[in-house]
């Protein structure tokens, strides 16, 4: 159960307010789309796409050890925020 949660509250967290999250409350948003159906198709995707993740996940585990995929990701993640800090602070 510990393992669950973590997994939970990490991505609930990371996906908070997301390029996906406010796509999926701009369908919403629409009146001409059903609620249910933004729902239920913005869950399937995040689903499929979570299925993607753990496949190759799986398939580079094999490949790599779990320290050098967990330094990669700690890395990938540093540059991402670096790149995003540097837009952010660069003069216009």
């Amino acid at each position: 159960m510990t393992a669950f949660l973590t997994v939970f509250l990490s991505v609930f967290v990371a996906e908070l307010g997301d390029k996906t999250q406010l796509a999926t409350a701009l369908f919403a948003a629409d009146g001409a789309r059903s609620k249910w159906l933004v729902f239920f198709a913005s869950s399937t995707a995040l689903v499929a796409s979570a299925a993607v993740a753990t496949l190759a996940g799986s398939m580079a585990r094999e490949y790599v050890s779990g320290p050098a995929l967990k330094l990669v990701a700690g890395g990938g993640f540093i540059v991402i925020g670096a790149l995003i800090l540097w837009g952010a602070l660069r003069p216009t």
